[in-house]
């Protein structure tokens, strides 16, 4: 598996990027600003280290949870009637953790791959 090539991560990090900067056009109540620019920046980051550094699966299994917890933020932070901020939550976290946990098997048999055989 080549850097900067595993589409999973560049839409991940689209994710995290849009989530981030919707708090700028988004009705914003409770902690829909903090969670998702926290969710949204941990993506971003997740993303450009996942791709820097590929086959390496507990950077996918930690992108996946900061998918699956932008989702959940909405209920966390006590926004899931602010339908703007929700919605771009629900929809921005259900993809990010989607393509992540399709991206985590393959990143298991990279590391496998790189690992010296005894």
């Amino acid at each position: 598996m080549k850097k900067w090539t595993r589409w999973e991560d560049y839409v991940a990090g689209v994710c995290g990027l849009y989530a981030a900067l919707a708090v700028f056009w988004t009705a914003q109540g409770g902690a829909s600003m903090s969670l998702m620019l926290i969710f949204g920046i941990l993506l971003i980051v997740s993303s450009v280290v996942n791709l820097s550094m590929p086959g390496t699966p507990w950077l996918e299994y930690a992108q996946c949870a900061f998918g699956v917890l932008l989702f959940l933020s909405p209920w966390i932070g006590s926004y899931s009637d602010h339908t703007g901020a929700a919605w771009t939550s629900w929809i921005a976290g259900i993809i990010a953790a989607g393509v992540t946990a399709a991206a985590i098997k393959p990143a298991i048999d990279t590391h496998h791959r790189m690992m010296p055989s005894h």
